[in-house]
C-alpha cells in the first residue's frame, strides 16, 4: 500500500468519524428508534466509487506512463520526477471496507456507545455488501441509487440485530418505517457522494 493511498484512507476515515460523532451528539427529533440521516455513509460511498473506471485511471494512463518512462530512461533524474507524479491514490473495495470498519469501531469507542456496536456492525456489513453488488449495475451518475439500496439494507441489518439481541420479533413492525426513511436518507448520502466525485477533475486524479 502506498503512502498516498494510506493517507487518503486516513483522511476519509477521520471525516466519516467526525460526521458520525457530530450526528450522534445532535439526534434527529423523530420519535422512531433507529431513524437517522447516516451522513457518514456518504464517505463510504465516496470511497467505494472513487476508483470507478474512467475516473481516476484514464484508458491511456498506462500507455502514457510507459511511453514517458521509456523516453526518459536515459535521464534518471527525469524518470524519477515522472514516477513521483504518477497518481496512485485510487481506492479498492477492500480499502472502502477498511474505512467503514475503522469508522464503526472508532465511532463506538469515541461515543461510548459500545452496546450499539452490534447494531452498527450488522447494519454496516449488510449495507456495504448491498452497495458492492449494486455498484455493478449503476453508473457514476446513479450513485444515489446505490446509497438508497445500502441504507435500506443497513436498516434491515439493524432490525435483525435488534431481534437477535432483545429476542423480540415484534420489532420487525418498525421495518416499513425504517425502509421508507432509509430510502430518503440513502438518496441524500448518495447525492452527496455523487456531487463530490463529480467535482473532482479527472486530470487531477
Amino acid at each position: 500500500m502506498t503512502v498516498k493511498k494510506l493517507a487518503l484512507m486516513a483522511v476519509l476515515t477521520a471525516v466519516a468519524l467526525i460526521i458520525f460523532i457530530i450526528e450522534a451528539l445532535i439526534p434527529i427529533p423523530i420519535p422512531i428508534p433507529g431513524v437517522k440521516l447516516g451522513l457518514a455513509n456518504a464517505v463510504t460511498l465516496f470511497a467505494l466509487f472513487y476508483s470507478s473506471t474512467g475516473r481516476l485511471m484514464p484508458p491511456d494512463f498506462n500507455t502514457s506512463v510507459s511511453s514517458a518512462l521509456s523516453l526518459s530512461s536515459e535521464i534518471p533524474q527525469c524518470q524519477n520526477r515522472i514516477v513521483k507524479s504518477v497518481p496512485v491514490s485510487y481506492l479498492t473495495t477492500i480499502n472502502a471496507f477498511a474505512i467503514l470498519m475503522c469508522r464503526i469501531i472508532l465511532g463506538a469507542l469515541f461515543t461510548g456507545r459500545v452496546v450499539a456496536f452490534a447494531y452498527s456492525i450488522t447494519g454496516g456489513l449488510l449495507g456495504f455488501a448491498a452497495q458492492v453488488v449494486a455498484k455493478r449495475f449503476v453508473t457514476d451518475k446513479q450513485i444515489w441509487v446505490c446509497g438508497a439500496i445500502g441504507a435500506v439494507f443497513h436498516n434491515i441489518g439493524q432490525i435483525l440485530a435488534a431481534i437477535f439481541i432483545t429476542g423480540t420479533p415484534a420489532i420487525v413492525t418498525y421495518l416499513p418505517v425504517l425502509i421508507i426513511s432509509g430510502i430518503f436518507t440513502g438518496v441524500i448520502t448518495g447525492l452527496i457522494a455523487q456531487f463530490t466525485l463529480a467535482r473532482i477533475p479527472k486530470a487531477a486524479n
